[in-house]
């Protein structure tokens, strides 16, 4: 794909950038100033709005998060009142960047907070409040539970929003429909919307099925595979150029520095209660489903999302007992009973993989039980009834991934104008 860098006079001390979408990798290797501009409106082959600082001869090999270029979204947010869509994972070296930008003597009028908390202390599905922050006295609007987005009147007290939230790549994790919902409110109130980019843990795969819309919810708001590959600042880009949205939201994109989607990344925050480590976050895709399940997966243990175990039969002989953690699992599935099945935390995996569910369907079966005890939300996290259907059809794993093939095929080509690494 051709690079193409355009430019424009601007009187203000800063300028806004155009980054080169498909071009990074040429940014590893030469010294290129690109001067910061204002994007035009997507048209045919959508351009992103994004910010990058000029780059030296000797590029560092270590990851720059968007938030830590603070040179480069400033002129976006000097003298405005700031909303922030952030949580725990929302850090700028060692603080915070409610803090950071507080300490910096810029306006931050609000937070709005996802599932799990502002503070990242809620756990999976539990109602998270409106009120006013202690630490910072900032005020905190919940953007989890029955109100998805704010209201026009919450939206007033703000002039820009901007999203810095570390994601793990699965589409079920909510966290990007929270972005969903957020650039919707933003442009519904023409307030420009700026992603602080983050990478992702999981962008090496695409895989799983393809949202089918009959299938949306807020565990899966958005046309894309399980498995989608992609940053929030790429996947906030297809949002906006893909119409996902009910009108265009002024976007602008901090990129990761010396990123690509193919390299090992380490979280250094723990994004949600029960993702405590990378093991977790790998086998996240494919553990996720037995929440539609009598299965526990480890919830109310110090290693949820690395173990599969029952309290009546079993795939394995590892041993453990859920028990109730305050802000990471009140009442976990099999509280105070021992289940018996599979230690994963010593198991390398890649991407989706479906034999554990199928094998666990397949035991249930044969002890006459039934396994999807909640086959709409089994089929709400799958974002399609198929893959349900197929397991009890007795597919293999080959052939339900084969099934989605032609799917995962068209929106790699979809997705292409809005990557921004390589």
């Amino acid at each position: 794909m051709k690079s193409s860098i355009t430019l424009k006079n601007n009187s203000s001390t800063f300028l806004n950038t155009l980054y080169l979408l498909g071009c990074f990798t040429c940014l590893m290797s030469y010294s290129i100033l690109i001067t910061p501009i204002k994007a035009k409106p997507f048209n045919v082959e959508p351009q992103p709005k994004l910010q990058s600082e000029t780059l030296s001869e000797n590029i560092s090999d270590s990851i720059k998060v968007g938030a830590e270029q603070l040179s480069l979204y400033l002129p976006l947010i000097k003298d405005k009142r700031i909303g922030l869509v952030v949580n725990q994972t929302s850090r700028v070296q060692n603080q915070h960047i409610v803090d950071y930008l507080i300490n910096k003597g810029l306006n931050v009028e609000v937070v709005f907070a996802p599932e799990h908390g502002f503070r990242g202390n809620h756990e999976a599905g539990e109602t998270v409040n409106s009120g006013l922050d202690k630490a910072s006295k900032v005020k905190v609007y919940s953007i989890y539970g029955k109100q998805k987005k704010p209201s026009a009147k919450v939206m007033k007290q703000v002039d820009v929003l901007l999203f810095d939230i570390q994601d793990v790549g699965v589409r079920y994790y909510t966290y990007i429909s929270s972005m969903h919902y957020m650039m919707e409110a933003a442009a519904n109130n023409n307030i420009p919307f700026i992603v602080l980019d983050r990478p992702n843990p999981n962008g090496k795969y695409v895989d799983g099925p393809v949202l089918d819309k009959t299938f949306q919810s807020f565990v899966g708001v958005d046309e894309i595979p399980l498995l989608h590959g992609m940053t929030v600042g790429e996947l906030a880009l297809m949002i906006n150029g893909e119409n996902w949205i009910n009108k265009k939201v002024d976007l602008t994109i901090i990129p990761v520095k010396n990123y690509h989607r193919k390299m090992d990344y380490s979280l250094p925050i723990k994004p949600s209660p029960n993702l405590p480590n990378d093991i977790a976050i790998a086998h996240y895709a494919s553990l996720g489903f037995f929440e539609a399940t009598p299965v526990s997966i480890g919830r109310g243990t110090h290693f949820p999302f690395q173990v599969i175990g029952f309290n009546d039969f079993s795939n394995g002989d590892f041993t453990f007992t859920p028990r109730p953690i305050k802000g990471v699992a009140n009442s976990p599935k099999l509280s105070g009973e021992k289940a018996m099945g599979q230690d994963l935390r010593a198991i390398h995996t890649s991407g989706l993989d479906l034999s554990y569910l199928i094998a666990w369907y397949n035991l249930f079966k044969q002890h006459n039980k039934p396994f999807f005890t909640r086959s709409g939300f089994m089929d709400k996290l799958s974002g399609t009834d198929k893959l349900r259907k197929q397991i009890q059809a007795g597919l293999s794993q080959d052939e339900i991934k084969q099934s989605w093939q032609q799917g995962l095929d068209s929106f790699k080509k979809k997705r292409q104008p809005y990557l921004l690494y390589p």
